[in-house]
């Protein structure tokens, strides 16, 4: 992984984001020789926000299942039919 600090990104900013589009690979931005903030191209911050969504939603499901709140296939299929009308 790239580490710039905090100065250097704003000296070269369209520099590193150029950099960072080409080569996908987030960069760690330093202030006062510490980890301040992670820079990542658009396409890997949305697939990480859809990972999330789809990992949350398997999280509830789970936890639904563990609190017995579920449903026959039969009534599910009954449910969501009143949803495509």
């Amino acid at each position: 992984m790239k580490v710039e600090l905090v100065t250097s990104l704003k000296r070269r900013a369209t520099q590193i984001i150029k950099e960072l589009n080409r080569d996908n690979e987030p960069v760690l931005i330093t202030q006062h020789g510490k980890p301040a903030a992670y820079l990542v191209d658009v396409k890997s911050f949305e697939y990480l926000g859809k990972r999330t969504e789809l990992l949350e939603g398997l999280a509830r499901g789970e936890a639904a299942i563990q609190d017995g709140r579920v449903v026959s296939h039969g009534e599910a299929k009954k449910r969501l039919s009143r949803w495509l009308k």
